[in-house]
């Protein structure tokens, strides 16, 4: 992260001590107990702390300890005493804990460290260590210690009620990698009979269809130790396992022939429908039938293919499909224009589903589809009023929809000076900020995500956040200037919520090129949250997350001689490669916002195919496009940017907006056109 050296400096008065003495209110952030030393940070010191992080990702216990009293004193102190801390916690007693704990309390060092005991905790099956910290735990966000704490119920021999049920069914399946602590909670639940055996046999189909066949095996040995095995051999090869078989009698053979169909279904489905049709769809029950099938039309609406509802048509019961399958039969059926099935499909989910702003916008619209009648007409327009606003992407359809254009909210009564000083003065936000200036940004963002989501239930009051974010704000940390004043929910500062840093180059360089400076700052805000140093996991780099070899195509495409990839970084330089290559990308793709969005995220080719899938409609609405997007990251980033777009648009100008004008229509390349998208190279 860049910071400027006069704001660096800034928050060093703000979080380190002045003259040998803190500052009031910062004791906890020093880190020092009464009668401590208070002395102040010694120069070059900032180097020590980075020198433990290096350190604390290598495990190099015998450095952590040799560092961390160079460290005390220094405002990231608990930083430092965190990382030799964790280092050696499994060799840690209970006072070397409890001591961490008092010297630090109050902090999130405090708080994670505590996490991390319990996990140790449950993990030995230290139920006496776990019960005495866990009331204590304040984030309450981690799933395992979660589900450790329901494991600790039942092993203690205590009541466990419904709500703890729900709670370790809800976290067990939400698990994407296999944990110690949701396995045991769902293996003594079972064995408590709290949790049936559909369930067990459900983790395992949701796992085999996601390709986590360990976690897939590891749920079917809660139930049937003797079929884990079996588990392996399908996700080797379901078709000989299919084939090798004739007829199934008994449930565990059904649910095992299920798995198979599944994992095949996620390989060919074109074959897991010829094995149904041939010979298992007779010999299983209604609701397995019903979920092969849900598997078969989900992988075929991935594919956009047209077949995909009358896949779907061969479930007999939508109750019986999971909520990602039913939404998967609502977009297949939204392509086709075959609107009861869409309001079907979306009145068969969870209720916790069916609220999502996403399918209460569907189903409004299927509803006035299908409408007949003034009176027919109430309940969609109910739905659309329910949602209606500028939060977010369907929030504003449904706003669009009631006959109201998107204009920028009325501002928050301005902060006083009181609420100013109240969120310089906060403990966390300020280490953060000095962890994310010297080049801590992970760090940084969390125990800044901790202090404004997480220090206190529920997270700071609604004032509390907007002094927050400009406090972020001020200090040119845009994404947690963003993602604070997001979290608001009555009150909207669209210039915390939508800055816009580096104006007068995303401006003029956007109008010289004929871009709309509002799309460019929707995708900047997508894109990087306005890092600067901001580099993704695949490579690509700066405010407008430039790949490498785009940058050089690119370079060469505009004639920008003497380009070196180091430039990337550069602000001007990045802008300008990143504005080019979106306007050959709106170019190519005939102006279409959502597919040069997409083309920017998922590369040229994909949008390519996604754009026309035929059938009966193969001219979609750009809103109907967008929410059939296969990969869930850019149907997301699409969304999010041309939501983004409008809001831009609406501070620039001054002006209401229409997201539905941006969407426009998707469809396929026009007759006689040249398809010039194919010399785009991927983003």
């Amino acid at each position: 992260m860049y910071f400027p050296k006069i704001l660096t400096s800034f928050i060093r008065l703000l979080v380190l001590p002045a003259c040998g003495v803190l500052l009031p209110g910062l004791l906890a952030a020093q880190g020092a107990r009464p009668g401590a030393p208070q002395s102040a940070s010694a120069p070059g010191s900032d180097g020590i702390i980075l020198d433990m992080r290096e350190a604390a990702r290598r495990g190099d216990k015998a450095r952590l300890a040799a560092l961390l009293p160079l460290a005390r004193g220094h405002a990231l102190e608990p930083w430092a005493a965190y990382w030799e801390m964790k280092a050696r916690l499994d060799e840690a007693n209970v006072l070397d804990v409890q001591d961490f704990l008092s010297r630090y309390a109050g902090s999130y060092q405090e708080d994670r460290l505590r996490n991390d005991w319990l996990l140790l905790a449950g993990k030995r099956r230290d139920w006496a260590g776990f019960s005495a910290e866990w009331p204590r735990f304040r984030m309450r966000d981690d799933r395992e210690a979660r589900c450790y704490a329901a494991a600790m119920e039942v092993a203690q021999g205590r009541a466990v009620t419904a709500e703890v049920v729900a709670d370790v069914r809800r976290d067990w399946f939400a698990q994407r990698e296999l944990d110690d602590g949701c396995l045991l909670a769902a293996g003594l639940l079972h064995q408590a009979g709290k949790l049936p055996f559909n369930d067990l046999w459900l983790k395992a189909r949701l796992a085999m269809e996601a390709n986590r066949p360990g976690m897939a095996r590891a749920a079917v040995e809660l139930d049937a130790p003797d079929a884990a095995a079996t588990v392996a051999q399908i996700q080797t090869s379901p078709i000989r396992y299919l084939t090798s078989r004739a007829a199934v009698g008994t449930r565990k053979g059904q649910e095992l022939i299920v798995l198979a169909l599944i994992k095949l279904a996620t390989q060919d489905p074109d074959q897991a429908a010829a094995q149904m049709e041939s010979k298992w769809s007779v010999q299983l029950r209604p609701e397995e039938r019903n979920w092969v099938w849900g598997v078969i039309g989900r992988q075929a609406a991935l594919k956009l293919q047209d077949g995909a509802v009358q896949i779907f048509a061969k479930v007999t019961r939508d109750k019986d499909l999971s909520d990602e399958m039913l939404a998967w039969k609502a977009r297949s059926a939204m392509r086709q224009g075959q609107w009861r099935t869409v309001k079907s499909a979306i009145e068969a989910m969870d209720a916790s589903a069916r609220e999502e702003p996403v399918w209460v916008y569907w189903r409004a619209r299927a509803l006035t589809a299908l409408a007949r009648s003034d009176a027919d007409r109430v309940l969609p327009r109910q739905l659309l009023e329910s949602i209606a606003g500028v939060q977010g992407f369907y929030e504003k359809l449904a706003q669009e929809d009631l006959g109201r254009l998107i204009s920028v909210p009325p501002a928050p009564a301005p902060l006083t000076e009181a609420e100013k000083a109240a969120a310089r003065s906060n403990a966390g936000l300020n280490r953060a900020l000095l962890a994310i200036s010297v080049g801590l940004r992970s760090e940084g963002v969390r125990e800044w995500n901790y202090t404004t989501n997480l220090h206190t239930p529920g997270g700071m009051p609604e004032r509390e956040l907007h002094a927050a974010a400009d406090l972020a704000c001020q200090f040119q940390v845009w994404d947690r200037c963003i993602n604070t004043s997001e979290r608001t929910r009555t009150s909207f500062d669209y210039g915390h919520r939508f800055p816009m840093p580096f104006r007068d180059a995303v401006v003029n360089q956007s109008r010289s090129i004929g871009l709309d400076p509002a799309y460019v700052y929707g995708l900047i805000r997508q894109e990087s949250r306005f890092i600067i140093a901001a580099r993704s996991g695949v490579g690509a780099s700066g405010l407008m997350q430039v790949m490498p070899a785009t940058a050089r195509w690119t370079a060469r495409k505009i004639g920008l001689t003497g380009f070196t990839p180091d430039q990337i970084y550069q602000q001007d330089t990045n802008i300008l490669l990143g504005t080019s290559y979106l306007k050959l990308a709106l170019d190519d793709f005939q102006n279409s916002l959502p597919l040069a969005a997409a083309a920017y995220n998922a590369g040229p080719g994909r949008p390519r195919l996604w754009r026309a899938p035929g059938g009966s409609n193969p001219t979609l609405d750009g809103a109907i496009w967008a929410e059939n997007v296969p990969f869930s990251e850019t149907r997301d980033y699409v969304k999010k940017v041309l939501s983004n777009t409008v809001d831009y648009a609406a501070i620039l100008t001054g002006q209401p907006q229409s997201l539905k004008a941006r969407l426009g229509t998707v469809g396929p390349l026009p007759t006689g056109a040249v398809d010039l998208s194919t010399e785009l190279v991927p983003p």
